[in-house]
């Protein structure tokens, strides 16, 4: 790392960035408190987790305040958000960073370790379609350990409740523009800044010539996520979270 990238306030992107993430998602960090309140029930205090599809750490962050003897490794594809992450938690030995492809058949032998106590993720598998989600959710039951969690929380649609689906969303889009008038930043204006800082515009290009300008999956029901992950070879799963726009799923080996 320069002395440059020592120097600047990776805090202040992480904060940033939070803050982008809770213009769409104002229970963000109510999502979270419950993710760990279920870690702590279901693996303990002192967990092994793989922060999948890490992004900044936001996750691993809240998981090391909480459970400062808990262990992390990020896995993530996004060069920017890396970036970010990496620099936020320089000199921590608890949390390893992986740069993998969560389409790529083998991107389980980047990780340092076979097993985990908990696998987390947070707003981030929307971004697979269907089958490559099935796929994925199959390595994950050979990676979580016996009697161990994994958690999903992400955008969760009920396609038999679309009177419902649209009263919801009309009413998240009204509060969100209402804040983005007060000059919260969205999506577009944060990659737009992270494009313009000399030690994040090289890996934000990287970013966009993966992703371009956003990559939408599937959005299917928390009763297909539960499914697919009992199909996938977890021997309970169900939601333990949700609010009027989102769901967490949580799978027990």
């Amino acid at each position: 790392m320069t002395d440059t990238a020592r120097t600047t306030d990776w805090s202040a992107w992480q904060h940033s960035w939070d803050r982008q993430q809770e213009w769409y998602m104002p229970d963000r960090e109510e999502r979270f408190r419950v993710m760990l309140d279920m870690v702590e029930a279901t693996v303990g205090p002192e967990p092994r987790v793989l922060d999948l599809a890490c992004g900044t750490g936001s996750i691993t962050d809240r998981l090391l305040q909480r459970f400062p003897n808990a262990t992390s490794t990020g896995v993530d594809l996004d060069p920017a958000l890396l970036t970010i992450a990496e620099g936020y938690f320089a000199g921590d030995d608890r949390v390893t960073f992986v740069t993998a492809d969560l389409k790529d058949p083998a991107w389980t032998r980047a990780l340092p370790q076979e097993s985990y106590d908990a696998v987390l993720t947070a707003t981030a598998l929307h971004w697979l379609y269907s089958e490559p989600l099935a796929a994925l959710y199959g390595q994950l039951a050979g990676i979580v350990r016996e009697g161990g969690v994994f958690m999903n929380a992400d955008h969760m649609i009920d396609e038999a409740t679309p009177r419902i689906n649209a009263a919801e969303r009309t009413r998240r889009h009204a509060r969100m523009e209402a804040a983005k008038a007060e000059g919260v930043l969205d999506w577009a204006d944060w990659w737009a800044l992270a494009a313009k800082d000399p030690l994040l515009a090289e890996a934000t290009a990287r970013r966009f010539e993966i992703y371009g300008e956003h990559a939408d999956g599937d959005t299917p029901s928390a009763g297909w996520h539960a499914d697919t992950l009992r199909a996938a070879g977890f021997g309970e799963a169900r939601p333990v979270w949700c609010s009027p726009s989102d769901t967490m799923v949580l799978a027990l080996r």
